[in-house]
């Protein structure tokens, strides 16, 4: 690799459900999922005595409920768990300004260069879950790898409430065995893709070519090309800026494509006042639909110029609704509108001041 950097992936260990099982310790011990009860509710996290009953997040509650009927339900407290994720992030920023998070439980850290003065990354690593232990009474895994992609999969090693590390000198006999499900991007589509060309471990991607995974799946094969090696140059971007605005709803009983109309406009406007709080345009449209299946998919359109009102994103977002091929009876769970690809505004030039108006002084 040309650049050899020191990254920290620290991920709090089943963070929303141990925040409760700390604040009311008669949950401790027992299987937790925070999730409000309902049939249109999925689950937000669950502790591990919870997922012993294969219970896991993005889950129909339920479903949870199902599998385990003696399960704890607790509607989620997000101004709590964010306030929590404050005092870890503090805890981060004491050994190194390079933090990147990545939501309230996770964070890449690049201690290449540490604030603390402690020299190796393992060290650091224990000194952070160490101090999360000791100010916040919750526990964290990491990984400590030379670059993201490896650090990410590593902090998932020894959890929960352990580290594992992967120097350079070790890369290969970690990578080599790993299944490719494991790297960024690919999901059981791409793994049954991949499965077909008898591609199931890191290992037997390496013996493809950069040309030939180009050639089977385009932009992506480059990326699985690069992680098969433990390539990910990617640095650790700190207060890293808006990438995508989204809102979303879910539906209290299924309804058709038809019908969601009053909806999607009423996101539209929601997502175009949340891009006023930035100073980046989004230049593509996203249209995402949860069925009743719960299949999700997504639909987006990237116009010649980036929308310049709410009208605008609204009537794109409407007419997404025409690429979706699924059969007209299929009924919708969810609808979300969101705005993707920012960029920086291009500045007014001083010309089309004049240019533009009625004409008066």
């Amino acid at each position: 690799m040309s650049t050899m950097r020191k990254i920290i992936h620290v991920d709090m260990d089943a963070f929303y459900a141990s925040v409760e099982q700390r604040d009311d310790p008669s949950l401790r011990g027992r299987p937790v999922v925070v999730a409000w009860r309902g049939a249109r509710s999925v689950v937000c996290a669950a502790s591990y005595e919870a997922r012993v009953f294969g219970i896991r997040s993005a889950m129909p509650a339920l479903r949870a409920e199902r599998l385990c009927p003696d399960a704890v339900f607790v509607p989620p407290d997000f101004a709590r768990y964010k306030a929590v994720s404050r005092q870890v992030r503090e805890i981060f920023l004491r050994h190194t300004d390079l933090v990147e998070p990545l939501s309230l439980d996770e964070a890449y850290l690049d201690v290449t260069v540490p604030k603390s003065g402690i020299a190796l990354a393992t060290d650091i690593a224990r000194e952070i879950r160490a101090q999360i232990r000791e100010e916040t009474s919750l526990t964290a895994s990491a990984g400590i790898a030379p670059n993201k992609f490896l650090a990410k999969i590593a902090s998932d090693w020894r959890k929960p409430d352990g580290q594992f590390v992967v120097t350079p000198q070790r890369m290969d006999a970690f990578l080599l065995p790993l299944p490719v499900k494991k790297v960024p991007g690919v999901g059981k589509v791409m793994e049954g893709k991949l499965a077909a060309r008898g591609i199931v471990t890191c290992g037997d991607l390496r013996s493809w070519s950069l040309a030939a995974l180009e050639e089977a799946f385009g932009s992506f094969g480059r990326s699985l090309y690069n992680r098969a090696r433990g390539i990910d140059e990617r640095p650790v971007e700190p207060d890293q800026p808006v990438q995508s605005i989204s809102s979303e709803d879910t539906f209290a009983e299924d309804v058709p494509l038809d019908a969601l109309a009053p909806a999607i406009i009423q996101l539209a406007e929601k997502t175009w006042n949340a891009t006023r709080r930035t100073d980046r345009t989004g230049h593509t449209v996203v249209l995402k639909l949860k069925t009743s299946q719960f299949r999700i998919l997504t639909r987006s359109y990237t116009p010649e110029r980036a929308p310049e009102s709410m009208e605008e994103l609204r009537d794109i977002a409407l007419a997404l609704r025409e690429r979706v091929e699924l059969p007209p009876d299929t009924l919708y769970r969810l609808v979300g509108v969101g705005l993707g690809g920012f960029r920086e505004r291009e500045p007014v030039l001083q010309g089309d001041l004049f240019q533009k108006g009625d004409g008066g002084n």
